[in-house]
């Protein structure tokens, strides 16, 4: 079944008529920011730190987004999305000699650890044909070795510009390299094995990457036009945190980066998580730095303090930025209860190896909740009061239900599985009734969730009402936390996408205005 994302038209599977709205994980996590290595502005899904080392080269030092990364695997992290963001990095080129010319090559992604090679060979290729030859192109681990981590192979390709195999041409939808300025007359000599003379050698690329420069705030942010930047996600399915690291060990992202993250997390229907500027060292300066913090969002939060881990690169601990941690303990929190689970009353456990890097103490804690900070813990301890996770949005949430980051995780559960399992009726046979089906799937779905405990003690009719106005469009209506009132929710269905709107109810009727 068809469905239309941010980047463009992709064919995937989607529940269909007779299929029941799916329950979606809630705590698959986007993370943005610099990378050693791999594809700059696509959004890549891993899910593992292993996943990480392959594709964006591990942890470095100048960037702490694989820091970030790391620890949110370790402390129960399932599924990741990361999207690299380069400031002028450049990508090493590959000089393959034709006659008295050089074919120039470069490879797609930047930075000095991307290492190619490529190969020349005219086997099958009648010796009267001079323009046509045979490419292979290949990613290896380290250059000057031979563990080839990707390839590409295109055969009797030709440097004639009228060829329908024309090298410029072929190499445009290649995912390692490109041709860099004219193409040369004359097909590229064939390389050579240095020992053995034989056709089977290979050039390996010139060490002229360049990593760029750190980023800035505007690196980070990008541009929605060209989807760069966090926008890179536009292109990426569903995720429910957003993490954006620190610029550096040192340097905090700027309060630009967390409004236009904000903004675009609510757009998508997840949570921004927000790390605590890096001056806070104890729970004075926590409280202290919130009297004048001028960011609040219901729509983001925070965990406080930062986490001491062991940094495997120098060999000792180190104090990081926390939402990574934060994101896995969460993510771990959900296998075994639900967003709205008991265990949601109380902010979650570091796994061992990994500390907060200052004691909160209970009075501390308990002021700091009621600001929207919540506190990191290494061990539950029955002296604390239990405390609700918050979100950003203490003092400025349009309702106060948003502040409590249990029942905005619920909300954004249930919308995000309705828009998802509902998309079929973009496509829908004519033949059924779109209204009757949609309206016994949402009840079917919702009845469930009540049924789990998502409403707490409530009766059906006063935890969620459905209302399907027409085939691509439903009205969906949540308990709020006064009884009799409800969040209610629009979702609009296209071929141009979906969309969910937040509307006003009234709360006799429970008609949208």
């Amino acid at each position: 079944m068809g469905v239309l994302t941010g980047g463009g038209f992709r064919l995937e599977e989607e529940p269909g008529p007779k299929q029941n709205i799916a329950r979606l994980q809630c705590a698959r996590t986007a993370f943005v920011g610099r990378t050693l290595r791999g594809p700059v502005n696509e959004p890549v899904s891993i899910n593992s730190f292993a996943d990480f080392q392959r594709t964006f080269g591990g942890l470095w030092q100048p960037s702490p987004l694989g820091y970030a990364v790391e620890q949110f695997f370790d402390n129960g992290g399932r599924e990741a999305l990361v999207v690299r963001v380069a400031n002028a990095a450049g990508a090493a080129t590959l000089a393959l000699k034709a006659g008295r010319e050089t074919l120039t090559l470069r490879a797609l992604r930047p930075g000095t650890r991307e290492f190619l090679r490529a190969g020349v060979d005219y086997d099958n290729i009648a010796g009267g044909e001079g323009i046509d030859f045979n490419l292979t192109v290949q990613r290896v681990r380290a250059h000057g070795t031979a563990q080839v981590e990707d390839q590409e192979i295109y055969t009797r390709v030709s440097v004639a510009p009228t060829s329908e195999r024309y090298l410029g041409d072929v190499l445009a939808g290649s995912e390692l390299i490109r041709v860099v300025g004219r193409i040369p007359a004359q097909r590229p000599d064939q390389t050579l094995d240095p020992d053995s003379g034989l056709p089977i050698g290979y050039v390996g690329s010139n060490m002229d990457g360049d990593d760029g420069a750190p980023l800035t705030d505007y690196d980070l942010i990008g541009s929605d036009i060209h989807h760069t930047g966090l926008f890179a996600l536009d292109t990426a399915d569903s995720f429910n945190f957003l993490c954006i690291p620190p610029l550096s060990r040192d340097q905090d992202v700027g309060p630009s980066v967390l409004l236009v993250a904000a903004r675009y997390a609510k757009a998508r229907r997840a949570l921004l998580l927000v790390d605590p500027p890096a001056h806070w060292h104890t729970a004075d300066d926590a409280l202290a730095g919130m009297r004048s913090w001028s960011f609040a969002s219901e729509d983001a939060l925070m965990y406080f303090p930062r986490v001491l881990a062991h940094d495997k690169l120098r060999g000792h601990f180190e104090s990081f930025a926390p939402s990574g941690a934060a994101a896995g303990m969460l993510a771990r929190a959900d296998e075994t209860h639900p967003v709205w689970g008991p265990d949601k009353s109380e902010e979650p456990i570091l796994r061992p190896g990994y500390r907060p890097a200052c004691l909160v103490p209970e009075d501390k804690r308990v002021k700091l909740a009621a600001l929207g900070v919540n506190t990191l813990q290494a061990v539950r301890s029955a002296a604390r009061n239990g405390i609700a996770p918050q979100t950003l949005g203490v003092g400025s949430a349009a309702t106060a239900d948003w502040q409590l980051l249990s029942r905005r995780r619920l909300a954004l559960f249930i919308v995000n599985s309705i828009e998802r399992g509902t998309r079929w009726v973009i496509f829908s046979d004519p033949s059924v009734d779109v209204v009757r089906v949609l309206e016994n799937q949402l009840r079917e779905f919702l009845e469930g969730v009540h049924a789990a405990g998502a409403f707490g003690q409530r009766r059906v009719e006063e935890s969620f009402f459905v209302a399907v106005p027409g085939a691509l469009q439903i009205v969906i209506g949540l308990a709020a936390g006064r009884v009799g009132e409800f969040h209610g929710f629009r979702i609009d269905h296209s071929p141009l996408g979906s969309r969910v709107l937040p509307v006003t109810l009234n709360r006799l009727s429970r008609n949208p205005s």
